[in-house]
């Protein structure tokens, strides 16, 4: 018989644990506890003879199944790599106006281009392709380089100031960082990019700077402001500012030259990938031919 004392409003035994004048009692577990924990042993007995289980010396039982995790993981890559090849090979024999054409070859592409923007660019020009301050907004008209689909294809293949040896290329000197001008002279230049652009601006610096837009501006920018895709420069007489429209943000362009870069994707995508990208870019933008221009900035 136990020692234990028994407890006087049930009579059960304690353990003889005692905290604070609560004694425990030693009451059995409940069954339906004792099953499970039964249930579980015998489970994990039969799991230990028909799946992997036991590590070895030279490897692991490989249990009566003969079940692995590796072989299942390559066996879905290659089924997913076999599906992804069909459709590059239809992406591969269509052109991307016959892509844009045909639904089935649109929905693939966009289904594509969706999910390699999302990775790759979206961290720049925003999920919805929508662009931020220093960000080009890709749903729009307005294109630096051409917003064709040969056009977006070409800028997504060598870039933007990138590595490539084809890569597009524009370069907005940094006017007064580099000493080329003053920065009384760069006052007047803001202003003259203010009048240039519709607004009120201060007259007489206008006129101080006309001469200066002409030896340092006007050969990329045109003389009347309107931008020139030969030389990758922004039209400046419409409302499409990518580093901001304020005199603060247009003396600080002249001041540093913001130029910046988009990596070249054409060493990292397929041939099809890059063509479901240019599709996506394009659909989302409305699908139609340009109307402005538009300075770019770093992207994905």
């Amino acid at each position: 018989m136990s020692d234990n004392e028994r407890d006087e409003h049930t009579g059960v035994e304690t353990t003889g644990h005692e905290w604070d004048g609560i004694k425990e009692l030693d009451n059995p577990l409940p069954r339906w506890w004792l099953w499970i924990f039964y249930g579980c042993i015998a489970w994990s007995i039969v799991y230990w003879v028909l799946m992997p289980a036991w590590p070895g010396l030279n490897g692991y039982t490989r249990g009566l199944l003969n079940q692995s995790d590796r072989a299942d993981v390559v066996s879905e890559l290659s089924a997913l790599q076999a599906q992804r090849g069909r459709g590059e090979a239809m992406l591969m024999s269509a052109s991307l106006q016959q892509i844009e054409a045909d639904p089935a070859l649109q929905a693939h592409a966009l289904a594509v281009g969706q999910s390699v923007f999302g990775d790759n660019c979206a961290s720049c020009h925003g999920a919805g392709g929508g662009g931020a301050k220093g960000y080009p907004n890709l749903r729009d008209d307005v294109w630096l380089w051409g917003g064709s689909l040969e056009e977006i294809e070409h800028t997504l293949k060598v870039g933007i100031r990138s590595t490539h040896a084809d890569t597009r290329m524009s370069m907005m000197p940094a006017f007064g960082r580099d000493g080329l001008l003053t920065g009384a002279q760069i006052a007047d230049l803001t202003e003259y990019v203010v009048a240039v652009s519709g607004r009120e601006a201060d007259q007489a610096a206008v006129t101080r700077a006309a001469p200066l837009w002409a030896d340092n501006c006007a050969a990329c920018h045109m003389p009347a402001g309107t931008g020139s895709r030969e030389f990758g420069a922004p039209n400046l007489t419409d409302r499409e500012w990518l580093n901001g429209s304020d005199r603060a943000a247009i003396s600080g362009q002249l001041q540093n030259g913001r130029n910046g870069v988009m990596p070249m994707w054409g060493d990292r995508f397929s041939p099809a990938v890059i063509k479901a990208l240019a599709v996506y870019v394009h659909v989302n933008a409305g699908g139609g031919e340009p109307s402005v221009v538009k300075v770019e900035a770093p992207a994905p």
